[in-house]
């Protein structure tokens, strides 16, 4: 095998074209073999491996800088960059990341998992190049979907006006992880058609199977005599940048061809390269949705496989209902809408539903903008995106008390895809916002109760739920439950645990059925229910979340204590003060110590060792 002989990129280098063509199929085959086993970002990673093999063949990593945005399209990167046998370890616990990560490798870049930072990143590299005399190329790898947001447009805003020496690789696949929305995506699936382009494409062709010398002068006046063109057509140019393509993101020889001399060019470029997502793969080239990221499967049956009933899915199917009896409701997804539980509801609700692409801020001051004209929004978002718009959340929502809501998806420890995605950071940064109530819901049942009255409430309200399986809640039944009230679910004599969310079956199943442990479903952080707090001082109190220790709900709870000068014994149980890494749910729950042998041992040290355990 070809790859049995590639251990770092300068291995590439000795490679005929005919056995990095090999080489490709084979790494093909090795993704696919690891993503069965492992789950991960299947279909972004198997449309990049010629694009990756051809930047290794030309540039020299890690001396020249390789940025992949978001970074789940460069599992290629990470079989030719020594990391070939540790590649089965892929999204696993000690084993390598599913994305970039600069402490992982010294080819890594950047540590990446949101998208849209690669172009901001790799200019920060350019100016630290130019300003230190050192000479190296600046490569950023970004997907037509991460173009849409907001960020990476100001830093091709930005690029264009200080005109660094820096090459920009736009992996035009036509999809994010939904299809991809907006005017930009629009453009580009209409410039693949446009008679200019395939004009300019053939010669551009046809003068890359010539010598060198002559390629220069060619982009030069090529530039200077489609100026009228391009500057009504072409948005790039009007960024300032030099634009080229699109080409063939498969063709290896095409490929190696055009960055080579790409590489001799002055000031910022832009390479339109064309791939397919899934290339290699049937079932993943055919549902380039669902194959993004694919749970475990059988390479050589592959089919979808049921990953149970959702808190995604559960979300998804209260509001497509809510939606049908309240006019005003509408939804917004930052181009989650799969993730999010929302492919029913985008069908039953085409008119009240907007995905907005990878924009958070958007979304939220979006969803400002229709709650300041009578309507009802709802924005769902995984935690950990949220975080990129706190300050939408707050100017354009907070201030003005306005009724938006929250579905925030993933909240906790998300398991596979590691530091950069767990929902562990929305309590501290929400519950200092005024206005802003937070709530999380036990069960799909609460959900919908608690969906359905913070529609009534008025005001921001954000609600939180895990990424989990829950039990699905029966079609048109919808409760209610007091607000800001909690649920005393089993009864205690000395203690009492105060779960929020998730962590309240680890609450039940260590408090088992000792008499002298109570439980307490504390659904509501904010508002908190003070009034149980001061009947429940009397007891010792536990606290146990799936969130950062600091500033979480055991946080509340300890701050309404003191203003109400009560002083029971308390511990708080909740992440500590550091970034938990990949791995499966209940192993970084055990880690944290927030599962039911974590409450146990709570308990033990506050004085209560259980029945079941002095058996």
């Amino acid at each position: 095998m070809v790859l049995d002989r590639v251990n770092s990129p300068e291995d590439l280098k000795q490679l005929s074209l005919e056995e990095l063509q090999a080489l490709a199929e084979e790494i093909r085959s090795e993704i696919i073999r690891v993503t069965a086993q492992n789950g991960g970002h299947l279909a972004s990673s198997l449309g990049a491996v010629e694009l990756i093999l051809a930047l290794h063949r030309v540039f020299h990593s890690p001396k020249d800088r390789i940025l992949f945005d978001v970074g789940h399209q460069a599992y290629a990167h990470k079989l030719v960059t020594g990391r070939k046998d540790r590649f089965h370890t892929l999204r696993q616990e000690g084993g390598i990341s599913g994305f970039t990560k600069v402490s992982e490798s010294e080819h890594d870049a950047i540590t990446a998992g949101h998208a849209s930072t690669s172009l901001a990143q790799a200019l920060g590299m350019a100016l630290a190049r130019d300003l230190l005399g050192e000479d190296y190329h600046v490569v950023a790898v970004i997907g037509d979907g991460a173009l849409t947001g907001g960020m990476a447009l100001a830093a091709l805003n930005k690029i264009g006006e200080l005109q660094k020496r820096m090459l920009i690789i736009l992996n035009d696949n036509e999809m994010s992880i939904s299809e991809n929305v907006g005017a930009l995506n629009k453009y580009f699936k209409e410039l693949q058609i446009r008679k200019w382009v395939q004009d300019m494409e053939k010669l551009g062709r046809s003068v890359l199977e010539r010598i060198s010398p002559q390629l220069f002068g060619l982009v030069d006046r090529a530039k200077e005599a489609a100026k009228l063109i391009l500057h009504q057509e072409n948005p790039f140019y009007a960024w300032g940048l030099r634009y080229i393509g699109p080409v063939d993101g498969h063709d290896l020889k095409g490929l190696m061809h055009i960055l080579e001399h790409l590489k001799a060019l002055e000031g910022p470029t832009l390479l339109h390269v064309v791939t397919k997502k899934g290339k290699g793969y049937k079932v993943a080239e055919a549902d380039p949705i669902y194959w993004h990221g694919p749970p475990g499967f059988d390479p050589k049956k592959p089919e979808k496989v049921s990953k149970g009933y959702s808190w995604s899915q559960a979300f998804g199917d209260a509001v497509t209902e809510l939606a049908h009896r309240e006019p005003r409701l509408f939804v917004i997804t930052p181009a989650m809408r799969e993730g999010s539980g929302l492919v029913r509801y985008s069908l039953e609700h085409p008119e009240r539903y907007l995905d907005v692409g990878i924009c958070e801020d958007v979304a939220v001051t979006t969803a400002a903008g229709l709650a300041l004209r009578g309507m009802k929004p709802i924005v769902a978002i995984y935690s950990t995106f949220l975080q990129r718009a706190y300050d939408q959340v707050i100017h354009d929502v907070a201030i003005e008390n306005l009724p938006v809501v929250f579905a925030i998806d993933r909240a906790g420890i998300v398991g596979a895809d590691g530091a950069t995605h767990h929902g562990v950071f929305d309590i501290a940064y929400l519950r200092t916002v005024p206005n802003l109530q937070i709530a999380a819901p036990k069960d799909a049942l609460e959900l919908r109760a608690m969906l359905q009255k913070a529609l009534e409430l008025g005001g921001p309200v954000a609600i939180r739920y895990p990424r989990d399986n829950v039990e699905r809640a029966p079609e048109g039944v919808w409760p209610e439950i007091p607000w800001g009230k909690w649920e005393v679910v089993k009864e205690g004599t000395e203690v009492y645990i105060l779960a929020f969310g998730k962590t309240l079956r680890y609450a039940l199943e260590a408090a088992g059925d000792d008499p002298r442990v109570g439980v307490v479903n504390a659904r509501f952080l904010k508002p908190l229910d003070r009034e149980m707090l001061r009947e429940l001082a009397r007891y010792k109190l536990l606290t146990v979340e799936d969130h950062q220790r600091m500033g979480g709900f055991g946080s509340a709870v300890l701050e309404a204590l003191n203003e109400m000068g009560l002083k029971p014994e308390v511990k708080v149980l909740g992440l500590p003060d550091r970034f938990f890494e990949h791995g499966t749910i209940p192993s970084l729950h055990r880690q944290a110590g927030i599962d039911a042998e974590g409450i146990r041992k709570a308990l033990a040290e506050m004085g209560l060792a259980l029945v079941h355990e002095r058996a």
